[in-house]
């Protein structure tokens, strides 16, 4: 059986390496489209063979009375990648994932509407802070309306960050499906909705792969969606709902810095002063109450 500090490494593992994904994309010259659907694709045969290793049959009894919101939740999550690495390529790393954290926003003003759930003052308070942020993450006060190209960049970034909340949601109804067969069924789903958009939208012939490009496209796969995901939910097993929360946050952290290092994308006083509005409101409004008070 697996230790909690065991859960723990493998968290920090899987949200490091989350951070890390956007300087890859940057570096594989294919449409996202393409990304997406390998991403998928590759994913979801590494959950099978995971399966296969650990000597463990796949469940369909569990799957199969949920398969319509499990197929929802892979279309909803290709076009999620989609849209985010569509953002990497017209933005700065840390400026798309910063907006793509806006996420647990959506999700905290939805939930009064989808699960009944209240919207408390300091939540409330967190959200307007958060959309505070994402003025600042757009440059405006510092450098004034951004250009077309950054401006398409973020929302871009915001529609994924939409998409990536409508699937939590989503799978808050599906907590009785177990992590493994949800996410296996999510990547192939997703992987199959890409393979007649491609078709429609891109020219499949002409694309060319270089060296270098498929070996980061295959670590795109193998490690950050087969690997990363199957450590990521196996931890989430062991580990309370508000630790999992906190060490999300190494993701973006992870996210901007890199960029800064590899991509010599600085953020400048007003991205930074969004960095911390934004990811500071989201992560106080996911604490619960006792835990919020005794950081005061």
């Amino acid at each position: 059986m697996k230790s909690v500090n065991r859960a723990k490494l493998d968290l920090i593992i899987a949200v490091t390496a989350f951070g890390t994904i956007g300087i890859f994309v940057r570096y594989i010259n294919l449409p996202s489209s393409v990304i997406a659907f390998v991403r998928g694709a590759v994913g979801a045969v590494f959950l099978l063979l995971l399966l296969y290793l650990r000597r463990t049959s796949f469940r369909w009894a569990s799957v199969q009375p949920h398969w319509k919101l499990l197929a929802l939740s892979g279309a909803i999550i290709s076009f999620n990648w989609i849209t985010l690495f569509e953002a990497y390529r017209y933005t700065t790393v840390a400026t798309a994932t910063l907006c793509y954290y806006m996420a647990p926003v959506f999700v905290t003003l939805a939930s009064p509407f989808l699960f009944h759930e209240k919207l408390t003052p300091r939540k409330l308070l967190c959200v307007l802070a958060a959309l505070c942020g994402m003025v600042f993450v757009s440059g405006v006060p510092q450098s004034g309306l951004p250009e077309a190209g950054e401006a398409t960049g973020i929302l871009l970034a915001l529609l994924s960050a939409v998409l990536y909340a409508s699937d939590v949601s989503i799978n808050k109804l599906l907590d009785q499906v177990p992590a493994c067969e949800r996410t296996l069924v999510q990547l192939a789903v997703a992987a199959l909705v890409m393979i007649p958009y491609i078709l429609l939208t891109e020219d499949v012939a002409a694309m060319a792969l270089t060296p270098l490009g498929a070996v980061l496209l295959l670590i795109v796969g193998v490690f950050h969606t087969g690997w990363c995901y199957s450590l990521f939910f196996g931890s989430m097993t062991y580990l309370p709902a508000q630790t999992v929360v906190l060490f999300s946050y190494i993701d973006p952290i992870v996210a901007i810095f890199l960029s800064a290092l590899l991509l010599k994308e600085p953020l400048g006083w007003s991205g930074i002063l969004g960095a911390v509005l934004v990811l500071g409101s989201t992560l106080i409004s996911e604490l619960p109450v006792r835990a919020a008070a005794e950081t005061k």
